[in-house]
């Protein structure tokens, strides 16, 4: 019996449909879902005009390492890298989302800064980042805080809604009734200290003691017999000021940089009078 050719190619076709049948479908793209659970948290999307201001309070630039913890969709990094030019990382636990972020990024044309980790934000090493945000329950922000600390200071914390206990905030900001707070990791300064001015009446040498809680700041000068109190002694990340009054009742306000052991700036007296002081621990 003979056959045409127009029997053999019905013939590959039906072929080929009932192995197309027989083959798994595709499977469908991942769309989250707000509220699903996660590791620790519930996914809830921070809107975007309250991604703008976190990034803003950060003032977060091109020379920017900016790690988001809990990146969910990517939208926090991917905004980071593409309306500030910063270098940002995001890490998440669903390995589904992660590969979202991925593809969201590569939508937004910013797979050169953006990049995205599938981690527990427990177990990542944080300290090459510049600016941290996160949208994490108070308890995590708290068991996040220890790591936080040790970040090098004037590093930027800015955390959506929640904030982290006595730790107070140096910013809260309202947009559309949700809060973001932005904390600088402050220096620490803990200690007596052994400070040196120089300016055209001469030298001197006075030992001040600081008291920290956190970005807090209280302290003495110690002038002779006399311990006098600190005026407005204030600490922004590594940023430092403070005012003491000497015997003669001249007055200098102190700004300076803290740099480990030791700090160093300028001063300006009441009378006019500028120079440079140093101290050591």
């Amino acid at each position: 019996m003979v056959f045409g050719t127009g029997w053999c190619r019905f013939a590959v076709a039906g072929l080929a449909a009932a192995f197309m049948s027989m083959a798994p479908a595709a499977e469908p793209e991942f769309r989250p879902q707000i509220g699903q659970p996660g590791k620790d948290v519930i996914w809830v999307p921070t809107p975007d005009e309250v991604v703008e201001r976190m990034l803003r309070m950060a003032q977060a630039t091109s020379a920017d390492i900016v790690y988001d913890l809990g990146s969910g969709d990517g939208k926090i990094v991917i905004a980071a890298a593409r309306s500030f030019g910063a270098r940002a990382t995001g890490f998440e636990f669903n390995p589904e989302m992660v590969k979202l972020s991925l593809r969201n990024a590569q939508a937004a044309g910013v797979t050169d800064k953006a990049s995205f980790r599938q981690a527990d934000i427990f177990q990542i090493d944080i300290s090459p980042a510049t600016v941290v945000t996160m949208y994490l329950l108070p308890s995590l922000n708290l068991k996040l805080r220890p790591q936080l600390l040790k970040l090098k200071p004037g590093t930027r914390i800015v955390s959506h809604s929640f904030d982290m206990d006595d730790w107070k905030p140096d910013e809260i900001s309202t947009v559309e009734g949700r809060r973001a707070h932005m904390w600088y990791v402050p220096a620490p300064v803990a200690g007596a200290w052994t400070v040196s001015t120089n300016d055209p009446a001469g030298s001197a040498r006075f030992e001040i003691m600081l008291d920290q809680r956190y970005q807090m700041l209280d302290g003495y000068v110690r002038l002779g017999r006399v311990l006098a109190g600190l005026r407005q002694p204030r600490l922004t990340g590594a940023a430092i000021s403070f005012t003491i009054v000497d015997e003669q009742g001249v007055r200098r306000d102190f700004t300076g940089t803290v740099n480990g052991a030791s700090m160093d700036g300028r001063y300006l007296t009441d009378k006019g009078q500028e120079g440079r002081w140093s101290a050591r621990r």
